[in-house]
C-alpha cells in the first residue's frame, strides 16, 4: 500500500516534530519553510519533563540530553541576589523519571532536522500563499507557483501563521506589557548551583533576569522589562541599555550581560493571541504557536508543540483513512490542555513583572513560605503530563 502523504509548513520545533511523528506512523512527509536557510534565531530553551518524555516518544530524547544541560537547581532570587526559594528540581526529576534540560535552540533544531532528513526532504525558500481542498486531498500553493498535493497539510508556521489567517481570519496580537531581550555568553565564573546545571531568576520592579547554564561554561539568559509596545531598541543600543537597567543587580546578572557580544542580543515584544474555537478545516490543521501561541513564562511553548505532534500522529493512525475526523479528535484532546497553559502563562507573567513594591514584598514572602512539595503539586498537571 502506498504511504499516505503529508505536507508540513514550517521547519521549527513543532513542524519538525510533527514530521518525525508522522514518519513513525508510516507517512510520507515533506517539510517546507519560507526561510532561505534554516538558522534558528533563538538563544536557549528549557525543556521540562513533559517535553523530554514527548521527545523520547519521537526517539530523540537521548540526543537532546547529550547536547543539553540538566536542570539540577532552580533558584528564585531578589534583584540583589537574596535567595527567596529554590524550586524542587531534584524532586521533580525523581518523580517524573527525567530532569528538565536547557539546550540552545540551534542545537535542538539540528537534532530534529537530522532525524527528519533521514527519511524526508526539507525545502527552504518556500513561502506559503494559500491552500486548496477537495474531499480527498489538500494542495499547498507557494509564491513561486509550485503546487504540492497531499492528504494532510499541517500549519506549523508560528505565531504569525499565514495558514491560521487563511483558515480563520486575522486576529490581533495580545501584548503582555513587557519586552524580552535574550543572549548567550561564556562565563569563567558561573555561580554555585548553576555551574552544576540549572540557574536562577532574579526579580525586581517591573523587570526580571533569567540565567541558565547550557554546559561547558555557556550561559543562556533573558531579561524581561515592562515597556510600552513597540519600543524595542536598535541592536547597537541594547547592551548599554541593559547594563543601565540592571546596574547594581546580583553580580552574575551584570557579568552575563557584559560577557555577551552586543551583536547577538535579541529583542522581542512578548505576545500571544486569543484562543481559537477550532484549529482545523477539512484536511488542513494548525500546530504549536500557529494554533496556540503563549507567553514564555512557564517555558512550555516548545513543549506544547512537541506534544501536539505526538497526539496528531496518533489520532491520524487511530482513525485510519478519515483525516478530517482525526483532526477533530486531535483538537478535542489538545485544546483544553494547551489553552490552560496559555492562561497560566499569562497570570504567571503578571505575578513576576509586578512594579508595586508592597505587592512585590507580599509575593516574595508567599513564595518563600511555600514548601517544595506544594510547587511540585501545583505544576504536576503541566510538567508531569506524559503524552503517548
Amino acid at each position: 500500500m502506498d504511504k499516505r502523504r503529508a505536507i508540513v509548513i514550517g521547519a521549527g520545533i513543532g513542524g519538525l516534530c510533527s514530521a518525525l511523528a508522522l514518519q513513525q506512523r508510516g507517512w510520507q512527509v515533506a517539510v517546507y519553510d519560507k526561510a532561505a536557510a534554516l538558522r534558528e534565531a533563538g538563544a536557549g530553551i528549557v525543556l521540562a519533563a513533559n517535553a523530554m518524555k514527548a521527545l523520547d516518544v519521537l526517539g530523540v530524547g537521548n540526543n537532546v540530553r547529550e547536547a543539553g544541560a540538566p536542570v539540577m537547581q532552580a533558584d528564585i532570587r531578589t534583584w540583589n541576589g537574596r535567595l527567596i526559594t529554590s524550586l524542587p528540581a531534584a524532586k521533580q526529576a525523581a518523580k517524573y523519571g527525567t530532569h528538565s534540560y536547557v539546550i540552545h535552540r540551534a542545537e535542538l533544531q539540528s537534532i530534529l532536522l537530522q532525524a527528519v532528513m533521514a527519511e524526508s526532504p526539507v525545502y527552504t525558500g518556500k513561502q506559503w500563499m494559500r491552500g486548496e481542498q477537495t474531499d480527498d486531498a489538500a494542495t499547498a500553493v507557494f509564491d513561486d507557483g509550485m503546487r504540492e498535493k497531499a492528504e494532510l497539510v499541517i500549519g506549523a508556521d508560528g505565531i504569525h501563521s499565514a495558514i491560521r489567517e487563511q483558515l480563520f481570519g486575522a486576529s490581533p496580537l495580545r501584548y503582555s506589557g513587557y519586552t524580552a531581550l535574550r543572549g548567550v555568553c561564556t562565563l569563567a565564573n558561573i555561580p554555585i548551583g548553576a555551574a552544576s546545571g540549572g540557574g536562577f531568576e532574579a526579580l525586581g520592579q517591573g523587570r526580571r533576569f533569567g540565567f541558565s547554564s547550557l554546559g561547558n561554561g555557556r550561559v543562556f539568559w533573558f531579561a524581561a522589562v515592562n515597556a510600552p509596545q513597540g519600543t524595542i531598541l536598535p541592536a547597537a543600543e541594547r547592551k548599554p541599555a541593559l547594563l543601565d537597567l540592571f546596574r547594581g543587580w546580583y553580580k552574575p546578572v551584570v557579568d552575563a550581560i557584559e560577557a555577551t557580544d552586543p551583536a547577538t542580543i535579541l529583542a522581542h515584544d512578548i505576545v500571544d493571541r486569543a484562543p481559537l474555537a477550532r484549529w482545523s478545516s477539512g484536511r488542513i490543521t494548525l500546530l504549536g504557536d500557529a494554533a496556540h501561541p503563549m507567553l514564555p513564562n512557564l517555558g512550555q511553548g516548545g513543549a506544547q508543540a512537541i506534544e501536539d505532534a505526538v497526539v496528531l500522529a496518533r489520532c491520524l493512525q487511530q482513525t485510519e483513512e478519515d483525516v478530517p475526523a482525526a483532526l477533530r479528535a486531535y483538537e478535542k484532546e489538545r485544546m483544553a490542555r494547551a489553552y490552560r497553559v496559555v492562561r497560566i502563562s499569562r497570570s504567571m507573567g503578571r505575578m513576576v513583572q509586578l512594579e508595586n513594591a508592597l505587592l512585590i514584598r507580599f509575593r516574595n514572602a508567599v513564595m518563600a513560605a511555600t514548601p517544595g512539595a506544594a510547587y511540585v503539586k501545583r505544576f504536576d498537571p503541566i510538567v508531569g503530563y506524559v503524552v503517548r
